[in-house]
């Protein structure tokens, strides 16, 4: 799972990535010779794999990770409409999905591209970016479908007259600013346009970058902006970057203090790790024994048959079928002895579609 940070030059979108992976790239603006992104690893803080690790005291804790990769916008490309380099086009083109982050705080030292900060402005700016990227896709294959059908056979005549009105269907869509994740298209169509990497059919996290003096407005700020996102694969949330930064760098126990201090009763980076998962239909099984206690992560709707095929191919391979037990039953029972005992565990054949928190023990012969 690789979700990638975009935002306007000084929008803070570096911090909130430092903050996100704990890491130490440099946030002053990138110059435009210089846009190598930068790639980290956030470990996902859940309190089951906690849990699962006081009941069996493994050598080796592994829980979930998201790659978050911070992609840079050099300041030149956003003035004038289409003009993202194709560099940063093809960095954005490999990801799962984009968190878009917007800046809301006001700083002297700090100037704004634009010249003033308008949340709403900028939000519209990017999705305009990443519209016209998608129609100049659209009508280059037009284009080239309207050649092919001069001289394509009858099977491959029918083809391209397919893939021709989905695509003009997409494109009209996109006129009007309907993104193509908010289409309702059928797995047919999903299967015809799944090459062209369509930015705007990529899950959207718009992150409003606040301030510390913005912190006790987070509700009515979310609020205020929520038109500003629609569907069920856009979602938008604030926070203050630079203050998760700087918790970053705290005990778990000094960061929980401070956080206590100013009311704020979660980490706005973990409702982060959790929307990503949400957006983009993510879910977590768990491995457990004296060696290790694991956490994996897979799409919602995936099989016992595919989730052993996520820890081996060898197990996917021989699979035979699969012990599990739900999280919340093994917690229960207190150990897995008693969950046998008690007909909490259950064996479950290649079918079986996996749950969040499922316990699994593949039983395989290679």
């Amino acid at each position: 799972m690789e979700i990638g940070i975009i935002g306007m030059p000084k929008s803070g979108k570096t911090t909130i990535f430092n903050a996100l992976t704990k890491g130490k790239a440099e946030t002053a603006a990138y110059a435009p010779a210089a846009l190598q992104p930068n790639i980290g690893i956030a470990k996902v803080e859940d309190q089951r794999i906690i849990t699962l690790s006081d009941m069996y005291h493994p050598k080796k804790v592994t829980p979930a990770e998201v790659k978050y990769t911070d992609i840079a916008i050099a300041p030149a490309d956003t003035t004038k409409e289409g003009s993202f380099s194709s560099q940063f086009l093809t960095y954005l083109s490999r990801i799962n999905a984009i968190i878009h982050v917007v800046r809301a705080f006001e700083d002297e030292q700090i100037p704004h591209i634009k010249g003033s900060v308008n949340v709403a402005r900028d939000i519209d700016s990017i999705n305009t970016e990443l519209a016209f990227s998608d129609l100049i896709i659209i009508e280059r294959r037009l284009e080239r479908i309207k050649n092919s059908l001069k001289s394509a056979r009858q099977q491959e005549r029918d083809l391209l007259n397919k893939e021709q009105t989905l695509l003009t269907k997409i494109q009209n869509a996109l006129e009007n600013d309907t993104p193509v994740r908010e289409l309702q298209l059928s797995e047919e169509e999903h299967k015809i346009i799944r090459n062209y990497s369509f930015l705007t059919a990529k899950p959207l996290l718009i992150l409003i970058n606040i301030n510390e003096g913005q912190l006790s407005h987070v509700n009515s700020i979310e609020s205020d902006l929520s038109a500003c996102c629609s569907g069920a694969h856009c979602l938008l949330t604030a926070l203050c970057g630079k203050l998760e930064m700087e918790l970053t760098q705290l005990s778990d126990e000094e960061a929980k203090e401070f956080r206590d201090g100013l009311g704020i009763k979660k980490s706005a980076l973990n409702r982060v790790i959790e929307l990503s998962y949400d957006l983009l239909g993510q879910m977590s099984f768990f491995t457990t024994g004296a060696d290790e206690v694991k956490a994996w992560t897979i799409t919602k709707g995936t099989s016992a048959l595919n989730a052993a095929g996520k820890i081996h191919s060898d197990i996917e391979r021989g699979f035979i079928r699969a012990e599990i037990v739900s999280y919340n039953d093994l917690v229960k029972c207190g150990t897995m002895a008693q969950a046998r005992k008690q007909g909490l565990l259950r064996l479950e054949g290649k079918k079986y579609i996996v749950q969040d928190g499922d316990i699994i023990n593949f039983l395989f012969n290679v």
